[in-house]
């Protein structure tokens, strides 16, 4: 099976001046295949974020590599980078752009041509079932909208890997329902998405793979199962015995 992300000792340390220096990640090593959905999960300050960076290349590790379906991301970035859509917890729009010219806005970032654009965004918006909204400002938008909005702009260009940082968080549960028949109508059709969450039952539901990591360092990888909610997460009960509870110092 093809490598859509692979992570070879990969080590980060954030150099303070002020204070003592804090290793975000040390001697990580990650294989996601293509097609997969696979779910990183850990507690706060973990070093998910940091990841999450450094596949995007919006931080550069210390030592190690990192290659998006063998580009690496720090000497082939623009192919690499091409390759990845990512819709980080704290999105950001433009205030004053309608939901369709925020999206025209991101895809001329990635130097999409008006005739793509002009057939692309009428077909995502209809997928995030965003069609009432795409002559409203982004700030009119509701949290759960503006969610959507998020994600859809990481798909703007149609990248073969989707990162998503805590995609869910506040919604409700219909809308979290909603977005997860995307996200798996998504996966199906070969979009390889790496999902970060503290939702252990979405993770046990959306996922084929999971990895927990914990204080910069992956304590665990399995396949997973996929069920059905359940009131008893076994998931969430091995989460908790590998982690125990400890505080973590990373980022």
């Amino acid at each position: 099976m093809t490598e859509a992300i692979k992570i070879i000792n990969i080590s980060k340390t954030y150099h303070q001046r002020k204070a003592n220096d804090v290793v975000a990640l040390g001697d990580i090593y990650l294989s996601i295949e293509e097609g997969s959905f696979f779910g990183l999960i850990g507690p706060n300050g973990a070093g998910k974020s940091t990841l999450i960076k450094l596949i995007t290349g919006l931080s550069c590790q210390d030592r190690g590599t990192i290659s998006i379906n063998g580009f690496d991301t720090i000497k082939q970035y623009q192919i690499a980078r091409q390759m990845v859509g990512v819709s980080l917890q704290e999105h950001s729009f433009d205030p004053y752009l309608t939901v369709e010219e925020e999206l025209y806005l991101t895809g001329g970032y990635f130097g999409k041509n008006k005739a793509y654009l002009s057939m692309k965004i009428p077909e995502i918006i209809k997928l995030f079932v965003l069609e009432d909204k795409r002559k409203t400002a982004t700030d009119k938008l509701s949290g759960g909208m503006k969610r959507r909005l998020a994600i859809a702009k990481a798909l703007i260009h149609e990248p073969k890997i989707l990162i998503l940082d805590e995609p869910t968080a506040g919604l409700d549960v219909q809308l979290r329902h909603e977005l997860w028949e995307i996200l798996e109508k998504l996966n199906k059709q070969g979009t390889t998405i790496l999902l970060t969450t503290h939702y252990l039952e979405e993770v046990e539901h959306l996922c084929d793979e999971v990895a927990i990591i914990d204080r910069g360092k992956i304590i665990h990888t399995a396949k997973n199962h996929k069920v059905d909610l359940q009131e008893n997460s076994k998931l969430e009960k091995l989460f908790l015995e590998l982690v125990k509870n400890d505080q973590s110092d990373t980022l």
